[in-house]
């Protein structure tokens, strides 16, 4: 008897089975066993031209098959398959192309932050810390760092240099609005 561990994902497609008792001497027949039982299961296993999809991982008891020999790996009685989906978000297909990101920018932008949030702490100034929430959440709004005027006032002063990188911008710009709602 072999057995395939059935991950919760999948569930749905097997009635709520967890563990399904299977046939077959390679990786290929016990899953084409399952899917035989389950139809639903092939369009989350394989992709259109019956290749088994990258995100899922099939192990033979504690050995991935993808180290062993794919889906021609044998199984032999008593043996348990486990199905196991990757978690993660993965990348786009077409990922966004990175743009150019003045990392000095964000780290004046930050500095900037902290000195005046300990300022306002120091001196107990609600209406500090709020000004400066308020100055993150404009700064989210228009897609840039809140305090930039003063970034260009030290650039201008040579006090700062640009540092100009590929990046993608837009997790910088979620955190200085999750800031400025947390100030808020």
């Amino acid at each position: 008897m072999k057995i395939v561990r059935v991950p919760t994902p999948l569930r749905p497609y097997t009635g709520g089975v967890k563990e399904v008792e299977v046939s077959g001497s390679t990786v290929a027949a016990v899953i084409g066993d399952l899917i035989r039982r389950y139809p639903d299961l092939r369009r989350h296993l394989y992709d259109d031209q019956g290749a088994l999809r990258p995100f899922v991982n099939i192990f033979v008891n504690d050995s991935d098959v993808r180290s062993l020999q794919g889906e021609a790996t044998p199984v032999d009685e008593g043996d348990r398959l486990m199905i196991i989906p990757s978690i993660a978000g993965g990348a786009p297909a077409d990922p966004l192309p990175l743009r150019p990101v003045d990392h000095s920018a964000l780290r004046t932008n930050q500095a900037i932050i902290i000195g005046l949030l300990l300022a306002a702490f120091v001196a107990n100034a609600a209406w500090l810390a709020a000004l400066v929430g308020l100055v993150m959440l404009i700064g989210t709004a228009l897609g840039r760092p809140g305090f930039l005027w003063v970034y260009r006032v030290l650039r201008s002063a040579r006090l700062v240099r640009p540092d100009v990188l590929k990046d993608n911008p837009e997790p910088h710009r979620f955190a200085q609005g999750f800031g400025g709602v947390v100030l808020a």
